[in-house]
């Protein structure tokens, strides 16, 4: 199933990236934003299927972009993306509704897997995949 898609990060690289997996993965990327306030302006405006959100941005952390985001739009859905050594504030994004993370450098396999996992049907539970690199929620 294709998606729109958001990317949130305040690296044009990794945005970049993103956009060309997830094009390789069949979905479409429906606006890029630079960092969180940017976000809540734009999401109402494209209403996207799917958020990959950078934990780490200057000025407002992607967390607290979230929420604010989820506040007005409570069905949003969200991955986040970071880096290692960041495991406070992805539990903290998990509690907060985050469907799942990716780790940098993100590969293809890895954020088909986890878009995959974090869109089924699953109890909501916490799992850890060493093989594809991401933890989901449900």
């Amino acid at each position: 199933m294709a998606l729109g898609v958001m990317i949130v990060d305040d690296s044009l690289i990794m945005a970049q990236k993103l956009k060309l997996l997830l094009g390789e993965l069949g979905h479409a990327v429906v606006r890029i934003c630079k960092d969180g306030p940017e976000a809540i302006t734009g999401y109402p405006l494209v209403k996207p299927e799917l958020v990959t959100m950078d934990i780490t941005m200057p000025g407002m952390d992607g967390v607290d972009a979230m929420k604010a985001i989820l506040a007005e739009h409570p069905h949003a859905r969200f991955i986040m993306v970071t880096s290692h050594g960041q495991e406070a504030m992805v539990v903290r994004a998990i509690e907060a509704g985050a469907l799942g993370y990716v780790l940098k450098p993100v590969t293809k396999e890895a954020l088909a897997a986890m878009i995959s996992r974090a869109l089924g049907n699953r109890p909501v539970r916490s799992v850890t995949d060493a093989q594809s690199g991401s933890v989901i929620v449900g």
